[in-house]
């Protein structure tokens, strides 16, 4: 209604005027027959009533559609009402949803393309890596470690674009099946074995029921576990000698649990650790920092359907869990 009364505010006001105007013409010209001319006024008054009333109902739907934002691109396929406007609204409005499918289309297959090519690059990075690393070995000491120790960063980073990559596209890239925790977490460990030495930050796995097994993906899930223990590690070099990896049930849910004891986190960053490119007080002084580990952490475990938890006090240590609701603890079943 609102919009209707906008649209014919300047008709009403022109029409009012146009009927005191010509009043005010035969009054001057000599004709006083009050009556007759107040008779003219309601007249016209009443047809500008009728003129309107009927203009809104025939339009009500096309103002109703132009009023309520759409709440799904489909809406603006829908039919509106046969008035020659209404026509024309749904006639562009079908042009536009075309042309942006169109354009959506493009924007797709461009970012495809691109996807497919940070897959590929990152393969083939991985190659020269492991050719360099080879030659590190027959190199002396401290410059086979110092080499080997470059190569397993680039490697780490590179790992973190082609998961980045595939984030977008990761419901199409799922396999659940049901994953032993502790074997995985070894499998992790054992992948990560030079990354502990060098750091002198060793894990000691707590599996306080054996056997847990959840119901995840096996690969995404060794991606979001080794994030977690590189941030462990990178936090405790220093100050602690040992991370813990605990698995254990809690009200039904499985959970497995990082816990270091480390630098821990400030209070004004822990509400934000999980933000995209944010790094916080810790980041400042960790240049090595992208604000991305707990960031994908987050995404993957939403995606997965798992749940987050973090708490963290400054000078004692971080603890992170990633917990597996009763319907995945398998074992509970």
């Amino acid at each position: 209604m609102k919009l209707f009364l906008r649209e014919n505010l300047l008709l009403i006001v022109t029409q009012l005027s146009q009927c005191v105007m010509i009043s005010v013409i035969f009054w001057l010209d000599g004709y006083r027959g009050k009556g007759v001319i107040i008779y003219a006024i309601l007249l016209s008054i009443v047809l500008l009533t009728a003129f309107l009333i009927y203009r809104y109902i025939s339009r009500k739907n096309f103002y109703q559609r132009l009023q309520n934002p759409m709440a799904k691109l489909d809406e603006s396929l829908e039919i509106t009402e046969q008035t020659p406007i209404s026509e024309a609204l749904d006639q562009l409005l079908l042009a536009q949803f075309r042309l942006y499918q169109e354009e959506l289309q493009q924007a797709e297959e461009s970012q495809n393309e691109h996807l497919l090519f940070m897959d590929r690059w990152v393969h083939q990075m991985k190659t020269p890596l492991s050719v360099i690393e080879l030659t590190a070995r027959t190199l002396d000491e401290p410059e086979s470690s110092s080499i080997r120790e470059e190569t397993e960063r680039m490697r780490n980073g590179l790992n973190t674009v082609l998961y980045m990559a595939r984030l977008r596209t990761i419901t199409e890239d799922f396999q659940v099946k049901p994953v032993t925790l502790s074997k995985l977490i070894r499998e992790v460990n054992q992948e990560n074995k030079l990354f502990y030495i060098r750091h002198e930050v060793f894990p000691q796995l707590r599996e306080e029921k054996p056997g847990i097994t959840v119901e995840s993906d096996e690969k995404w899930l060794f991606f979001l576990l080794t994030q977690l223990i590189h941030n462990a590690v990178k936090y405790s070099i220093g100050k602690a000698k040992h991370i813990v990896l605990r698995i254990f049930e809690h009200e039904g849910n499985a959970v497995l649990e990082v816990k270091d004891f480390g630098i821990g986190i400030p209070d004004v960053d822990q509400k934000r650790v999980f933000n995209k490119f944010y790094t916080g007080e810790n980041g400042r002084n960790y240049r090595e920092s992208t604000g991305m580990g707990l960031y994908l952490v987050k995404e993957v475990a939403e995606r997965l359907e798992h749940h987050i938890e973090m708490e963290s006090t400054v000078g004692e240590g971080t603890t992170i869990r990633i917990i597996f609701s009763e319907t995945q603890n398998l074992t509970s079943v």
